[in-house]
C-alpha cells in the first residue's frame, strides 16, 4: 500500500522553530518567513545550543542580512509557485511588492548570493511543482501548465525537458511505467505468501 503526502514546508519548519523556541525558554514571537524576534537577550550560549538543535532539523539560522533576504526571495518564490491557486500577476511585481524593494536590487542580490538568476531558481522550483503535480496524476499537462502560468504545454514541455532532459509525457510515461512494474510485484509476493 503506498499513500502520497503533501508537504506544506513553511508550516512545518515554523511548527518545529515554535516547539524548539518553547523548549529552550525562550521569550519571542514568530514573523514572516522564519524570522524570529526574542523579547530579551539570548546568550552566545543560548544561541550555540539553539543553533545546534535546529540543525538536527535541516533548520540553519542564518547570520548575515544579504543571505537572510535572498533565502527570503526563495520562500516567496515558493509560496508563488506552490500556491493552490494560480496567481495571475508576474513574479517579479509579486516578489517586489511581497519584499518591499525593487526587483532590480532583489534580481542582483539573489545572483551575488545565490549564483544563479530569479528567474532561473524560479523555473527550478515550477518543474519541480509539475513533477509533484504529474506524480499526483490528478491533472492533465494542460492543466498542469495553466496552474504553473505556462502559455502554453508546449512552453512547460520545453522547459521541462531543458532542466530534466526528457518531456512531461516521457516523464509520465516512467511513471507510469513504474507504478505497473511495482504494483505486479507487490501482487505476484501476495499470491506467494
Amino acid at each position: 500500500m503506498k499513500m502520497y503526502v503533501k508537504f506544506d514546508f513553511n508550516a512545518l519548519c515554523k511548527k518545529v522553530l515554535d516547539e524548539k523556541l518553547k523548549e529552550h525558554g525562550l521569550k519571542y514571537r514568530l514573523l514572516n518567513f522564519g524570522e524570529v524576534e526574542f523579547y530579551e537577550p539570548i546568550t552566545q550560549e543560548q544561541h550555540n545550543l539553539f543553533k545546534k538543535n535546529l540543525k538536527d532539523y535541516g533548520i540553519e539560522i542564518i547570520e548575515s542580512q544579504k543571505t537572510a533576504l535572498v533565502q527570503k526571495i526563495k520562500d516567496t518564490i515558493v509560496e508563488l509557485v506552490f500556491s493552490e491557486n494560480a496567481v495571475p500577476v508576474k513574479a517579479s511585481i509579486y516578489i517586489a511588492e511581497k519584499l518591499n524593494h525593487s526587483y532590480g536590487y532583489l534580481s542582483n542580490l539573489f545572483s551575488e548570493v545565490a549564483f544563479t538568476s530569479i528567474e532561473n531558481f524560479i523555473i527550478l522550483q515550477k518543474i519541480e511543482y509539475a513533477k509533484e503535480l504529474i506524480l499526483n496524476n490528478k491533472q492533465s499537462l494542460t492543466e498542469i501548465a495553466h496552474k504553473l502560468n505556462y502559455s502554453s504545454v508546449a512552453h512547460l514541455s520545453t522547459q521541462f525537458k531543458n532542466t530534466t532532459g526528457i518531456t512531461p509525457s516521457q516523464f509520465q510515461k516512467i511513471i507510469t511505467k513504474r507504478r505497473k512494474i511495482r504494483n505486479a510485484a507487490v501482487n505476484s509476493k501476495m499470491i506467494y505468501e
